[in-house]
């Protein structure tokens, strides 16, 4: 039980009242006036003993809250949770606001994805301007031929496709804005690499940012002298992770595990161009429409038109 810092009495002091009216044939004044309280209180405390009640507080809580989102609906959201749903991707799916939906979470001690199994989060670093940095990584996924037996069920004579190869999602994320450009392209070789890079660079440009800084891991591609070169001629200052560090351009690994997660296995496709194709929807929902926590709630281009407007009023 929490007592008000300013109490007069605890649930012992309450005992003696009672038992010195009730048992001592104390008058309500007398005990009143021997403990330091008003003879009301005095009287509250004999009654509730007589009654058989606990001398503790009654709680503040009301008995009805007619505002409170209905059992049905929390029920809804600790569903979506169980699915390892973030609370914005909750209230985004049930129209609600993100506040109630992290109230209902921390009242149910979800209040963490981490205590659902995950790490807990390394520490944080940011670039203040847009273009400062950006990080770029490739993530392979298997090609698609057919729709599989977890999809379609094994059935008897089922064969297991083999040699269909893999696509390489090639990625890069603005790192304070976290602005993402992507491409589904057939290899990670350092011409692949290259080209991809020149085309993220532009596209940074045509929505006014200009990119300073490359961070990679230290795969083959952008070791070579090919890469080297290229980030020479386009003005870029080169940054590779510590090796078998990939925290270090945590900012791609996030970005990707929400990319796969929200477009390669969130849906039942027929074929590899079929998932292509639903790359571009995605992205363009991530980038413009999809509230992101790590940069308060905005999406990627509002929070780039926040630093455009922060950097033009101090210049």
């Amino acid at each position: 039980m929490t007592l008000h810092r300013n109490a007069r009495t605890c649930p012992a002091s309450r005992e003696l009242i009672a038992r010195r009216v009730l048992d001592q044939g104390w008058t309500l004044r007398a005990a009143a006036e021997a403990a330091g309280v008003s003879v009301a209180t005095a009287r509250k405390w004999a009654r509730r003993a007589r009654t058989g009640e606990p001398l503790v507080d009654h709680s503040s809580r009301p008995k009805r809250i007619p505002g409170r989102t209905p059992p049905a609906r929390e029920q809804a959201v600790l569903s979506l949770r169980a699915l390892r749903l973030t609370a914005e991707q909750i209230a985004e799916a049930l129209s609600m606001p993100p506040s109630t939906v992290s109230l209902i979470l921390k009242r149910n001690r979800q209040g963490r994805l981490p205590r659902l199994g995950q790490d807990e989060p390394e520490r944080r670093y940011e670039r203040r301007h847009a273009g400062e940095l950006v990080h770029v990584d490739v993530k392979k996924l298997g090609r698609i031929e057919r729709v599989g037996h977890r999809i379609g069920g094994r059935r008897a004579g089922h064969f297991r496709a083999r040699g269909a190869g893999w696509d390489y999602v090639h990625v890069c994320v603005d790192d304070a804005t976290r602005l993402a450009y992507v491409e589904v392209l057939r290899d990670e070789r350092p011409a692949t690499a290259i080209g991809f890079l020149r085309r993220a660079l532009a596209h940074f440009r045509s929505l006014g940012v200009t990119v300073e800084r490359v961070m990679t891991d230290n795969g083959n591609a952008y070791r070579s002298q090919a890469h080297a070169l290229a980030c020479r001629e386009l003005g870029l200052r080169h940054l590779r992770t510590d090796p078998y560090t990939p925290r270090t351009n945590g900012k791609a690994e996030r970005f990707i595990r929400t990319l796969v997660e929200g477009w390669a296995y969130d849906a039942v496709y027929g074929s590899s161009a079929e998932r292509t194709i639903a790359l571009a929807a995605w992205l363009e929902r991530y980038n413009w429409r999809r509230p992101h926590r790590g940069i308060g709630r905005r999406t990627p281009m509002q929070r780039l038109a926040e630093i455009n407007n922060v950097v033009g009023a101090h210049s």
